[in-house]
C-alpha cells in the first residue's frame, strides 16, 4: 500500500512468491538454502520458526491490507473534516474498525499455523505429530495418533475460543 512504488512492487512480489509456494518447500529452502549458498547452517528449530514466521507474516499482511482497504473513504473524509491528522485518523478511527473486521480471518490463520507445525517434521524437528507417529510405530498402536489429534483439536479450540472472546469484547465497545 506504500506510495513509494519501488517498495510497493518489491513487497508485492515477495508476498506473491511466499503465498504462491508451498510451506513445505519454504521450510526446506530456509534450512538447506543457506548451507548451499553461504556454507552456513543453523539449527533446524530456528529454520522452522523463521519459515513459519515469514510465511504467516505474508498472510497476515494481506489480511491487514484487506482490512484497511475495506474502510470506506468517507471515514477518512470525516476525520479530515474533524481536523484529525493522518496518524490520528489511522489509530483512532481506521485501526479499531480494521481489528474488528479481521479477527475472524486472523483466528483462521492462527488455527492453520498450529496445524502447519506438523510440516516441520520434514526438517527432522520432533514435533507433536512426528512424535506420535514414532510412538505409534513403536507400540504397534494407533492410539498415539488419536491422542496427537486430540491435542491439536484442544489447541485449536483454545485459539478459536480466544478469538471469540476478543470478538465479543470488541462488540461490547460498539
Amino acid at each position: 500500500m506504500s506510495r513509494f512504488k519501488p517498495l510497493s512492487y518489491l513487497v508485492n512480489a515477495f508476498l506473491l512468491v511466499i503465498r504462491g509456494t508451498p510451506l513445505i518447500l519454504q521450510l526446506i529452502a530456509v534450512y538447506f538454502g543457506p548451507a548451499y549458498i553461504f556454507k552456513v547452517s543453523y539449527d533446524r528449530f530456528v529454520a522452522a520458526i523463521i519459515a513459519l514466521s515469514v510465511n504467516y507474516a505474508c498472510y497476515f499482511a494481506e489480511i491487514y491490507r484487506g482490512g484497511i482497504q475495506s474502510i470506506p473513504k468517507g471515514q477518512y473524509e470525516a476525520a479530515k473534516v474533524l481536523g484529525y491528522t493522518r496518524m490520528q485518523t489511522f489509530f483512532r478511527i481506521v485501526l479499531p474498525q480494521v481489528v474488528k473486521r479481521i479477527i475472524p480471518a486472523m483466528g483462521n490463520e492462527v488455527i492453520t499455523l498450529v496445524k502447519d507445525t506438523a510440516l516441520v517434521s520434514v526438517l527432522g524437528v520432533a514435533e507433536l505429530f512426528r512424535t506420535a507417529q514414532t510412538t505409534s510405530s513403536r507400540l504397534f498402536s494407533t492410539a498415539p495418533i488419536f491422542i496427537a489429534g486430540a491435542f491439536y483439536f484442544i489447541m485449536n479450540w483454545a485459539v478459536s475460543s480466544g478469538f471469540i472472546v476478543i470478538e465479543k469484547k470488541l462488540d461490547y465497545y460498539k
